[in-house]
């Protein structure tokens, strides 16, 4: 694993799934993190399991929450953000609201949106790392996950244009898709029992951060698969 003390990695939808994968993860290679989700119970779990981790309990489908939260915990330099978090309702389009559609694209983009805001001036001077997770839904389309796909469509422009923007000042920005499905508690009450059988825990995806933490330059501007890096940096 590579050794990441000293850096301070900011982790988004970090309660349960493969957010708290990751924290877990970075926090044993020595990161210092910042956690972020709505769910105050499991964030408190994972942040206790993380030693001095800070974190927030917000809604990032808030636009003011989600700047309120960012100023209470943001108070130096991020090396990386990792935004994981997303809201999946699957509905065909006639049947989904328009609140549902705007939180998911909120969550998705607008959340991401501002995160990097935030974090950006910093990595502009020193370098850094920006990883946007996505799924196929990013370069698919899928019946009844038009906003879960906007959201992802969307996503993966961002991460371009950023990787564009940050070459010049060492910043890194990346889409990670997971690449194998996970046992998450998104999956488990979308997808059936059968589906799922085969499907493994996220924590076998998390090295893969811990890898795109070091910042491996060459990749910006990419779509990777999680399960592939992870394959490849687990010693």
């Amino acid at each position: 694993m590579p050794r990441l003390e000293g850096q301070t990695v900011l982790v988004t939808g970090a309660a349960q799934g493969l957010g708290a994968a990751i924290a877990r993860h970075l926090h044993a290679g020595g990161a210092r993190l910042i956690l972020m989700d709505r769910d105050a119970a499991g964030l408190a779990v994972v942040a206790a399991a993380c030693g001095d981790a800070t974190s927030a309990v917000v809604d990032l489908a808030d636009a003011d929450a989600t700047a309120h939260a960012i100023a209470a915990t943001v108070r130096g330099p991020v090396d990386t953000l990792i935004h994981n978090a997303a809201i999946l309702k699957m509905e065909p389009v006639d049947v989904v609201s328009l609140a549902t559609f705007q939180a998911t694209l909120n969550v998705g983009i607008q959340a991401g949106f501002q995160l990097t805001q935030a974090v950006w001036p910093a990595m502009k001077a020193r370098g850094g790392t920006l990883v946007f997770v996505s799924s196929r839904s990013g370069i698919e389309g899928f019946a009844d996950e038009t906003a879960y796909c906007a959201s992802k469509h969307a996503l993966e422009g961002f991460s371009k244009s950023l990787a564009l923007e940050g070459a010049a000042h060492g910043i890194l920005s990346v889409t990670v898709t997971p690449g194998m499905y996970m046992h998450t508690p998104m999956s488990e009450t979308t997808y059936s029992a059968e589906l799922r059988a085969k499907w493994v825990d996220p924590i076998r995806l998390a090295p893969a951060f811990a890898y795109l933490a070091t910042r491996p330059l060459h990749l910006s501007g990419q779509r990777l698969s999680a399960w592939d890096l992870a394959q490849e940096h687990t010693s």
